[in-house]
């Protein structure tokens, strides 16, 4: 069967892994790894995952956790910027720790915060911590996403990232069954090309994306 990247939506892809739960597939063109459709959780399933999560801008340990991605992009943030935090979850945080600075801040999440009409205006930046490893299509999204950013404007994503074979195949991270697409830095410098993104990692597990000018 022919697998086509979510991401990319090139058709050269290869079993990159398999365990007794699933497959995984990588794309030649984007380097993104992959579970197939029909393996991913239904929605309420994968809602009843999220569901345990004990997030909450309360917790020290949490904001220190986002802090990963918070600090790097609050000092490239101008005054008054606006900003999104796609994905917020069950316990909002990241968009409380940017309010607390005075920045104006909107939520959005498909399960917890689903106000559509947030993903038709722009922003100056846009968050999604813990987030596009969850997406069963990652292309769709980041289109999305990349469309309601203002000029110059930054996209701060946190994922765990693909290494090599080996450590995959010994990754805590896969054994989540709600993760089903994996980004290595190859992939987000794909990214950075096909959207004309500046790319930085800031950290293991943080890349700042910025949108050049025209």
């Amino acid at each position: 069967m022919m697998r086509r990247c979510p991401l990319c939506a090139e058709s050269t892809t290869a079993l990159y892994h398999r365990d007794r739960r699933r497959d995984y597939y990588q794309c030649a063109t984007c380097e993104l790894v992959f579970v197939p459709p029909e393996q991913h959780l239904n929605a309420a399933a994968e809602k009843a995952e999220y569901d345990k999560h004990q997030n909450s801008p309360h917790d020290t340990g949490y904001r220190r956790f986002l802090g990963r991605l918070f600090t790097p992009l609050l000092a490239k943030l101008e005054p008054n910027a606006r900003g999104l935090d796609f994905g917020s979850g069950p316990g909002p945080t990241l968009s409380v720790m940017f309010a607390e600075q005075g920045f104006t801040m909107a939520i959005y999440d498909p399960f917890y915060a689903p106000d559509a009409s947030v993903l038709t205006q722009t922003f100056d930046f846009i968050t999604a911590t813990e987030v596009v490893e969850h997406l069963s299509q990652p292309g769709e999204v980041l289109t999305q996403l990349v469309a309601q950013l203002a000029p110059n404007g930054y996209l701060g994503l946190m994922t765990k990232r693909v290494t090599s074979p080996e450590a995959f195949a010994l990754w805590h991270y896969i054994s989540d069954p709600t993760h089903v697409s994996f980004f290595s830095e190859a992939t987000f410098r794909w990214i950075g090309e096909h959207w004309n993104m500046a790319v930085e990692f800031p950290g293991a597990d943080v890349v700042l994306l910025r949108c050049r000018e025209d």
